[in-house]
């Protein structure tokens, strides 16, 4: 591995001209600049691709797959290298099934090559990697962006997947996905954390982080830095970049997305342009230059905002999995499911998640639960009190804890959840939904760290649930081992308002009141905060229109899909784009017995999963495959349409090893009673 850097700052402005002479004539080119908006150093790191590479940072598709996580070898001062490998290791394996039987190694993974032939290789990749702050010059958003170039890359036909980070991790967030696909094919990658990231800052002792993970006092160069009114006590607080930059990021997703694909295409030029006069020059630009807008989940919708924005040709298709998109119900679409009309779709983010925080823990409690994956992991007693509390406040009328569960269970669904989802309900409580909800409450809010809205904040916890101080080794682990959104490596969710003293959520008693109750009053606060002025500007700001811009486009999700649920997400936003544009060039695939977490699939504690659902991310790969083939070579985008899985069965725990016949292919002339069809302002997913 050999690092070298450059001040980027020190550099000639964009599209700058040099003009050369010689022999009589004169010619000019353009110097390669950085864009305007890269702030900073960027920094440019190769690897050979045996001790260390691009895709499994020298791991291997072995080592990402062992359950030894790599080590650092000081604890307290964690180099850069070390970091990047541990964000990788734990990256990957948080988006996808590692196992075996699951399909890790053997339908997709580092070894399995870009046309699905399973190698006996590790599947490490050489090349140039790029890391830079995108900033709009205020020094607040210091966006990251990395920019991977394999050695692989056709240097006469480039291309570039973006590659904007799943849920709020930091920059290497989407490298098992959108990542691991452009780097086999032969793409530059270009990643970025989107505004949110694995950024975070520990009030107590002042300690933040680099561009590269790297724990440092110094807050002139940490990726962020809260804003913290004088007098706040720390309280053993830890404030996270998502939750309380006070700037919305989400808002700015697709530039943020846009901006990695420019700063590709710099990078591009800096590896593979001409050097004049001691300075690059430009081969690549947008025009010659092959760009799919990818990703999943979070990272999935911000390309989608990215091809909204796309005012300038950068992006030629797009090709995301289960995207967490909000649209604004412009244009009066329809969706019909079946023969029904869907009457409860197309809600906000902060809705549908508020309303799973009220409702989830007693759902859980429903006797069609009984063998849901993770059910053990909600404490029965607080479900319980869950139900009761609910009742007490008018919002359930049932008067057993039996009958509260089937009650709130049904106000679930009410709410535009999918009965497929059901059976997942207790798992995304356990491990999911409050993470978002105080997440979400708090940047849609714009809050600072110490207004403790609704009572939450973020902090390390001892065996006594109560707040502590987060040890200086775990924190400088974080940005290899976080995910960006609490709780995460140690530093969890605490309700402050909690009447006996802080506590971690869930473990005390409701803020107003002693019954054990998972903190009621924190869930109807948030459920709340809809109705504030500044939480639903801010939610007006990250609604979406479809108007994809004549951009070739696939929508791949899971029917199942419990966190982003299909009624919210991608089938009014199919509708919504269909209905602004009669020549779109959408396509939507929605898959059976698929959900948002294929990395659930193969965990021991969540027994049932493996038995039920099948990757998502196998489709994901044939859409990117799809929308690569329709671009280079004019091959027609296939029908949007249902498709319909087979899932392991088996034990719980024990499934067998998944097959080609669990998961049949994209069809390119679907039948009847799989065809997504739209008429008119409506689109009917058949049942």
């Amino acid at each position: 591995m050999k690092t070298s850097r450059f001040t980027a700052l020190a550099l000639p402005l964009a599209s700058s001209a040099l003009l050369l002479s010689g022999c009589g004539s004169d010619s000019s080119v353009t110097i390669n600049t950085p864009p305007s908006f890269v702030a900073g150093t960027v920094f440019r790191t190769t690897y050979d691709g045996t001790t260390d590479d691009l895709l499994t940072a020298g791991l291997g598709k072995s080592g990402l797959q062992s359950a030894v996580s790599p080590t650092i070898a000081d604890a307290l001062n964690p180099t850069a290298n070390e970091l990047r490998r541990l964000a990788i290791y734990n990256n990957y394996r948080a988006l996808v099934d590692i196992s075996t039987s699951g399909g890790f190694g053997v339908l997709f993974g580092p070894n399995v090559d870009s046309n699905g032939v399973v190698g006996t290789g590790e599947g490490k990749i050489a090349g140039s990697e790029y890391t830079a702050y995108a900033d709009d010059g205020t020094g607040k958003q210091r966006v990251a962006m990395v920019v991977q170039i394999p050695a692989t890359l056709n240097k006469d036909a480039p291309c570039v997947v973006t590659a904007p980070s799943s849920g709020s991790r930091g920059v290497y967030g989407a490298i098992a996905t959108a990542g691991e696909w452009g780097l086999k094919k032969g793409c530059a990658v270009a990643y970025t954390d989107k505004g949110t990231g694995n950024a975070a800052h520990d009030l107590a002792s002042g300690t933040v982080f680099d561009l590269q993970g790297v724990p440092t006092t110094n807050a002139a160069k940490g990726q962020f830095v809260a804003t913290v009114p004088a007098g706040t006590a720390a309280n053993n607080r830890v404030a996270f970049k998502h939750a309380h930059s006070q700037q919305n990021p989400e808002k700015d997703w697709g530039k943020f997305t846009l901006q990695a694909a420019k700063f590709a295409i710099y990078a591009l030029n800096e590896e593979f342009g001409t050097t004049v006069n001691g300075v690059k020059t430009v081969r690549y630009t947008a025009d010659n230059t092959l760009v799919i807008a990818s990703s999943v989940s979070n990272g999935g919708g911000a390309s989608l905002q990215a091809a909204e924005l796309d005012s300038e040709g950068i992006i030629d298709g797009v090709a995301v999995g289960e995207p967490q998109i909000q649209p604004d119900g412009s244009g009066g679409a329809v969706v019909k499911f079946g023969s029904n009309t869907v009457t409860n779709g197309g809600k906000s983010l902060m809705d549908y998640t508020a309303q799973a925080m009220l409702y989830q823990p007693c759902a859980a409690l429903s006797s069609s639960l009984a063998a849901a994956p993770g059910a053990a992991f909600v404490n029965a007693v607080a479900a319980a009190g869950r139900c009761s509390s609910l009742t007490a406040k008018g919002l359930l009328t049932a008067t057993t804890t039996a009958a509260q569960a089937d009650e709130a269970l049904a106000k679930i669904r009410a709410a535009g959840w999918l009965p497929e989802s059901d059976m997942l309900l207790a798992s995304h409580y356990a491990f999911a939904v409050p993470a978002i909800a105080v997440t979400y409450v708090n940047t849609y809010a714009q809050a600072n760290v110490a207004d403790n809205l609704c009572g939450y904040g973020f902090a390390a916890t001892g065996a006594d649930f109560k707040p502590t101080a987060v040890t200086p080794a775990a924190f400088a682990r974080l940005f290899g081992t976080g995910n960006g959104i609490p709780a995460t490596s140690g530093i969890n969710i605490v309700n402050f308002n909690n009447p006996t003293g802080a506590i971690v959520e869930g473990a005390g008693a409701a803020s107003a009141g002693p019954v054990f109750d998972y903190n009621l009053d924190g869930a109807r606060c948030i459920a709340g905060k809809l109705t504030d002025t500044t939480v639903a500007a801010s939610i007006k700001a990250v609604q979406r229109t479809g108007k994809l811009q004549g951009k070739p486009t696939i929508i791949v999700h899971g029917r199942n899909d419990a966190l982003v649920p299909v009624n919210h997400s991608s089938r009014p936003y199919v509708a919504q784009a269909k209905t602004a544009d009669a020549n779109n060039k959408v396509s939507y695939i929605e898959v059976t017995n698929a959900q948002h977490f294929d990395a659930f699939i193969g965990n021991a504690l969540l027994a049932g999963y493996d038995t039920r659902f099948i990757p998502l991310h196998v489709y994901f790969n044939r859409a990117m495959d799809a929308m690569y083939d329709h671009l280079k070579s004019g091959k027609a985008l296939p029908p949007s349409q249902v498709v319909r899985t087979t899932p392991r069965g088996g034990t719980a725990g024990a499934a067998p090893a998944i097959t080609a016949t669990n998961l049949p292919a994209i069809s390119t002339a679907p039948a009847t009673a799989d065809a997504i069809t739209f008429s008119g302002n409506t689109l009917t997913i058949p049942q």
